[in-house]
């Protein structure tokens, strides 16, 4: 697919899943003039492909690849929320506090049943009891790919279920003023009334946390058109009961005011069918280049940004990705930070496991590093 038929295939699934949230049937002039090969493709791209899937079903479009994808999809939604019963049951036994994140509770803020597309579950809990949500996972049939070596641990569970268990939401090594500001998490939390263990935020604080998240999927690598669709649907949810003077007010904390304005303004225009600000084109092209899960080209040119930009930022960056900061080593590998003396040999094994199970990885990143950056 070439980038024009590309851009021509994000128009097309944009109008789809704008149908779809909106509870409007495609109209049949547009679906019969689309290439459903590439919107299979884009969709599949940014994690949209329910949402678009079901919209062409709406106006009687039954193309097998994206119906079958559709159908993978929802099983998928619904196999992952069977298991997060499952933990949420043992964990109200264990009497161990826990809360959903993310796509876990978006998901139930779409008009239909599985539209909204799961990679995983995304549970915050005690963090206190890693040790013993680790014993349940377990338990439950899963298998411990992480643990304490992040803020979440990882678990998967054949075929397609994949949890992360947070102990904290935000890395240490992340930005300082956002970790700290969600350090005391729990006192920003509500209870749930219909458990013994169960939390959550209140509508304006999860809107702020899941705008901080996706700005740091942003800042680093891209995020795909999805997260601005959750945009969409959670303002079309709660947009006139939200108290956006707090809301401003602490995403200025945050640091990321600018960028809830924006990634808002963008969500509503776009899937409301308005005309787009120069802004919103301009982010929405670094949306279509970045897929889902972002790009390590996106990745690479955003961290020289940020490390001074030009020759100097490249320098810095290529240092770094070699010999590993100390807050990282300490985050991310602590045996390695408490006994230092094993650092030489620790930057002798990241340097052959990049060479020998990375490199297309690598080479990408040195692509990126030569490309000229405006």
């Amino acid at each position: 697919m070439t980038q024009e038929e590309y851009r021509s295939a994000m128009g097309d699934v944009i109008y789809l899943v704008s149908c779809g949230v909106n509870d409007q049937i495609p109209d049949a002039e547009k679906t019969g003039a689309m290439n459903l090969s590439h919107v299979y493709t884009a969709a599949q791209r940014h994690l949209l492909i329910a949402a678009a899937g079901m919209a062409l079903q709406s106006a009687g479009v039954r193309d097998a690849q994206i119906m079958q994808a559709m159908a993978k999809a929802q099983r998928k939604n619904a196999l992952l929320d069977a298991d997060r019963a499952a933990l949420f049951a043992r964990l109200e036994q264990e009497n161990i506090w826990y809360m959903p994140l993310k796509g876990s509770v978006l998901k139930d803020l779409y008009p239909q049943y599985g539209m909204r597309q799961m990679a995983d579950n995304d549970i915050l809990i005690d963090p206190g009891r890693a040790g013993d949500v680790k014993a349940i996972m377990e338990s439950l049939g899963f298998t411990t790919e992480h643990f304490g070596t992040s803020n979440h641990d990882v678990y998967h569970k054949p075929p397609v279920s994949n949890f992360e268990i947070h102990t904290a939401l935000f890395a240490p090594s992340y930005d300082e003023t956002i970790c700290q500001y969600y350090q005391d998490v729990k006192r920003r939390l509500l209870k749930d009334e219909d458990n013994r263990c169960g939390w959550h935020f209140s509508p304006e604080d999860f809107y702020i946390y899941i705008t901080a998240h996706e700005y740091k999927h942003f800042s680093r690598s891209g995020t795909g058109l999805r997260s601005f669709l959750d945009v969409y649907v959670f303002w079309q949810k709660y947009g006139e009961q939200l108290n956006l003077p707090y809301i401003e007010a602490e995403t200025e904390k945050l640091g990321i005011a600018v960028f809830e304005k924006q990634s808002r303004s963008l969500a509503m225009h776009l899937f409301a069918g308005e005309a787009l600000t120069e802004a919103d084109q301009k982010t929405l092209e670094y949306v279509f280049s970045s897929g889902t899960y972002g790009t390590i080209t996106h990745r690479v040119e955003n961290k020289v940004k940020k490390l001074g930009g030009g020759t100097r930022g490249k320098i810095r960056y290529f240092f770094r990705r070699v010999i590993l900061p100390m807050d990282s080593v300490k985050a991310s590998y602590p045996f390695v930070y408490q006994h230092k003396i094993l650092l030489p040999a620790f930057c002798l094994y990241r340097l052959v496991k990049a060479l020998f199970f990375r490199l297309p990885k690598v080479k990408a990143e040195m692509k990126a590093l030569k490309h000229k950056q405006e």
